[in-house]
């Protein structure tokens, strides 16, 4: 049976669901080393969309066709989409970020059995196990 530690206590609990799941320490801060990294790009990359968000607002339409002003719609509209999934990226990533503080990272928010450490590796940003994902996904 594996286990996994909780990084608030340090305890080590079985897993039920049969999947590695020990983190230590270090594994625990390169984690959270990699979400700072990536909510860092993703802010730089925020600032320079709403940037081009904002000045695509004051530039002048005047004598376009309505195929350059559906263009520059639609590119408008693709810009304001990538912003809003950056953002829902870095809330994330602070979720994430808290749990680990919180010494919850690495449970499942519906079943509350660890989280593979192979799926929070590939995705650090997971709040539930792959059987619980799954369920939820076929709702």
């Amino acid at each position: 049976m594996a286990t996994t530690i909780r990084a608030d206590k340090g305890a080590v609990e079985p897993s039920r669901n049969g999947s590695a799941a020990t983190w230590n320490r270090e594994e625990l801060e390169e984690v959270r080393r990699r979400l700072t990294a990536e909510i860092d790009e993703l802010t730089v990359e925020i600032a320079r969309a709403e940037s081009e968000i904002a000045s695509s607002d004051v530039t002048d339409g005047a004598g376009d066709d309505q195929a350059d002003a559906g263009a520059r719609t639609y590119a408008r509209e693709r810009e304001i989409a990538l912003t809003l999934n950056s953002r829902d990226l870095v809330a994330q990533n602070e979720r994430a970020i808290a749990r680990i503080d919180a010494g919850t990272y690495g449970e499942c928010e519906s079943c509350h059995q660890p989280i593979g450490k192979e799926r929070l590796q590939a995705f650090p940003r997971a709040t539930l196990c792959v059987a619980c994902k799954q369920r939820e996904e076929r709702r």
